[in-house]
């Protein structure tokens, strides 16, 4: 089951592409198979794929998930934001999917997620849909995973589809609660970064590279987050995001 599927794409996730600051959630499990987790996190900078959905400021975010021992899951995420009178100030993601191991080094997940931003202001439709899909390998100490997302058409993306392609690698150093991760995404589409600053480039990059330290159930992160396109202060700007988190 995904930790927090939001903060493996988001970064958020994390959010911002990676999860720089996103623990391995304490889990319960009854005798029917079934397993919860929640998680709550305090971002200085809520980054979606290099773009900050918060206007540079802090983020409360908060998950929970529901999982069973054949590998689907339901979960819901949620994350404060300044999203103007279009989008409001909640994002609300809803996702469900199937998770699981094709050997000892190798596990594959797939699935839907929904994003939902509850306002009504201008009564546009801002929801959408995006499936998705990745594959994770480790070796020794380190994890990559590629994974992909793709939103098919829809009126809350002006009609047009978006393809997002991603590599997260990371690394745990021994003997030791400390981590380092690095992320490099791809867009293809309307939400590209160059085209959200205005620009009509609809492809672009973003990217990460990151350390956090866990303990307990506490994990605490700092990440460098860049962006392809013009450069737009509190928007798609190179920033340093600090992350606290817990989970239980």
């Amino acid at each position: 089951m995904l930790t927090s599927f939001r903060g493996l794409m988001a970064v958020s996730l994390a959010t911002a592409g990676l999860s720089l600051a996103t623990p391995a959630m304490a889990q319960s499990e009854d005798d029917s198979g079934f397993t919860t987790s929640a998680n709550v996190a305090l971002t200085t900078d809520y980054r979606f794929r290099g773009v900050s959905l918060s206007g540079g400021e802090p983020a409360i975010q908060g998950g929970f998930d529901v999982g069973h021992e054949s590998g689907f899951y339901v979960g819901t995420w949620a994350s404060s934001i300044k999203g103007g009178p279009s989008y409001g100030d909640l994002e609300f993601d809803v996702y469900a999917g199937w998770g699981g191991n094709l050997s000892d080094a190798v596990s594959v997940d797939i699935g839907v997620l929904y994003y939902i931003y509850p306002t009504e202001d201008l009564g546009l439709d801002t929801d959408y849909i995006e499936p998705y899909a990745s594959i994770s390998t480790s070796f020794g100490p380190a994890e990559a995973t590629f994974g992909v997302a793709y939103a098919p058409e829809q009126d809350s993306l002006g009609g047009d589809d978006n393809l997002y392609l991603y590599t997260d690698v990371g690394f745990g150093i021994a003997d030791s609660p400390f981590s380092i991760s690095g992320h490099i995404g791809y867009t293809d589409g309307a939400l590209a970064p160059p085209l959200l600053a205005g620009d009509t480039d609809d492809t672009g990059l973003d990217w990460s590279i990151g350390a956090s330290v866990a303990q307990g159930n506490f994990e605490v992160g700092v990440a460098y987050i860049g962006v392809e396109g013009p450069s737009i202060n509190d928007f798609t700007d190179d920033a340093i995001v600090g992350t606290i988190s817990a989970s239980f």
